[in-house]
C-alpha cells in the first residue's frame, strides 16, 4: 500500500524573530519605532515618504481585500502585510505569494521571478559522437 506524499512546508524549530523581536511584537510597532529596526533601504524610502498607490495598497491590505493584486514590485514587506495573500506582477502574469514571516522588510518584486529557470534539452541528432550514425528512421 503507497502513501500519498503530500507537500509539507518546513517546520521550524522556534518562532520567528527578526532582531530579537517576535511577529506580534512587530506588527504592535508603530512606524517610528519600526524604523531603527529596518534594514537602511527600507528606512530611506519611509522617510522619503510612499507614493499613493502604496499608500492604496497598504490600505487595501488593512481593509482585508481578499484578492489584492499588485504591479508594486519596489513594496516594502511590513510586519502588519504578514500572513496575507497578495497577487504581484511578473511582466507577464500575477503571481500568488503568500507573505510569510520571514519576508519582513524584503520586497514584494524578491518572491515573484521575472525570469524563468532555464531548462536544457537533449542534444539533437548529430550533436554527439555517439548519436552520429543513429538511423533517421
Amino acid at each position: 500500500m503507497a502513501k500519498k506524499t503530500q507537500k509539507r512546508l518546513p517546520r521550524r524549530k522556534e518562532e520567528f524573530t527578526y532582531h530579537g523581536y517576535k511577529i506580534e511584537e512587530l506588527q504592535q510597532m508603530s512606524l517610528t519605532e519600526l524604523l531603527p529596526i529596518m534594514p537602511s533601504r527600507a528606512r530611506r524610502k519611509y522617510n522619503r515618504g510612499l507614493s499613493p498607490g502604496q499608500e492604496k495598497l497598504i490600505s487595501d491590505m488593512r481593509e482585508g481585500k481578499e484578492r489584492v493584486r499588485t504591479h508594486l514590485r519596489d513594496m516594502v514587506i511590513m510586519p502588519e502585510m504578514i500572513g496575507k495573500t497578495i497577487e504581484v506582477h511578473n511582466g507577464k502574469e500575477f503571481v500568488k505569494v503568500e507573505l510569510q514571516p520571514e519576508a519582513v522588510f524584503h520586497y514584494l518584486g524578491e518572491f515573484a521571478l521575472t525570469r524563468r529557470r532555464v531548462t536544457h534539452g537533449s542534444a539533437g541528432i548529430g550533436a554527439t559522437r555517439s548519436s552520429k550514425y543513429v538511423p533517421l528512421k
